[in-house]
């Protein structure tokens, strides 16, 4: 048997040690990207609070905004910060009835809302001005989420054409008759649209996309700690 000169076998165990190394390295670099990839937010500079604008018109339903505004609420847990502005915007500054009889007032108007980084429109009865309102914000906020079928006044707003998006799973039919252009995701938690626009599905979705949210924000930690802070257990943000 032919017995290889000793530095051969040397040069070539540490050649082996080295593409090792090089594909654990690649590999660890390939997970962090995969874990962190998708559009990412980036916080103000200045650690503002981020203003989030609550569109609220008659018949709102309210786990589709408090779910989402509890979250942006408790964002980081109690550590005492603000991370978050929050206020409502509606058709008038007079008290309307969301589902359940709840009475809310509006904070603004369409006419006089200050800008929003995030907007949140969550299953409502909408308004003649919402569709233009809606346009704009899309061209100057970073975030705008619907919950449950808040999608709807995107598609009215024709913000949904040609892209993903989901809704509350009754209502699969009525939207793709609506907005045929949409490309609708069935069974989905949530879905990003595009840079801008995220759909969630019905009702405690929209906690799960808030959720979401704060991760492209702050990261994963930031968020689990929310999360628990919340005692909120689902995993479907994740």
């Amino acid at each position: 048997m032919q017995t290889r000169p000793l530095h051969i076998i040397v040069c070539v165990s540490l050649l082996t040690l080295a593409v090792s190394a090089a594909i654990f390295a690649g590999n660890r670099q390939s997970g962090a990207a995969s874990e962190d990839a998708g559009h990412k937010l980036v916080p103000p500079a200045d650690n503002k609070p981020i203003p989030v604008a609550f569109v609220l018109t008659d018949g709102a339903t309210v786990i589709d905004f408090a779910g989402p505004w509890e979250v942006f609420q408790d964002a980081g847990g109690p550590d005492g910060v603000d991370h978050f502005q929050l206020f409502t915007v509606g058709s008038s500054k007079q008290p309307f009835h969301a589902s359940g009889g709840l009475t809310i007032v509006p904070d603004y108007t369409f006419d006089d809302a200050p800008p929003a980084r995030i907007v949140v429109i969550p299953a409502q009865r909408g308004d003649p001005k919402l569709a233009e309102w809606l346009r704009q914000r899309d061209k100057e906020a970073e975030v705008v989420m619907s919950v449950c079928t808040g999608a709807f006044q995107l598609g009215k707003a024709g913000l949904l054409d040609g892209k993903p998006a989901t809704t509350h799973h009754n209502f699969y039919d009525q939207f793709e008759k609506a907005f045929p252009k949409a490309k609708l995701v069935k069974n989905q938690r949530y879905v990003q649209s595009d840079d801008v626009i995220y759909t969630a599905g019905g009702l405690t979705s929209g906690t799960d996309l808030a959720l979401h949210i704060l991760v492209e924000y702050f990261g994963r930690d930031f968020a689990q700690k929310t999360a628990d802070y919340m005692e909120y257990q689902s995993k479907s943000w994740l």
